[in-house]
């Protein structure tokens, strides 16, 4: 069965999330001779930013920021951590429940003045 461009039915949609995480909605096309149900996942991201963070503290002491990590999803995540750059420590793992904000302890211990 081949389907030409004169057989097609456009069926506009329109979506507006409210929060970034994953959609599911399920259509059903009725016809007098025929049922479809057809199943859509949208999948929204935020848009990506960045920061900057500046640490100021004596070498050998250690300074401590709290980042928050907001999960406005519909499901919990796992996330991994990893960082680069000498003297800067925190957890490899972060659970954060969908709904809540989770704080990551960024940790910066200077062993020398840089």
């Amino acid at each position: 069965l081949f389907l030409d461009r004169s057989d097609a039915v456009e069926l506009p949609i329109k979506f507006i999330p409210r929060y970034a995480g994953c959609y599911h909605c399920q259509i059903l096309l009725k016809s007098s001779c025929d049922v479809r149900v057809y199943e859509i996942e949208c999948v929204v991201n935020t848009d990506h930013a960045e920061a900057e963070l500046e640490f100021l503290t004596p070498a050998y002491q250690a300074v401590i920021q709290d980042i928050p990590i907001s999960n406005m999803s519909s499901q919990n995540w796992k996330l991994e951590a990893i960082l680069e750059g000498q003297g800067f420590y925190g957890p490899p793992l972060l659970n954060v429940g969908l709904g809540e904000t989770a704080l990551y302890p960024l940790m910066f211990k200077p062993i020398a003045e840089c």
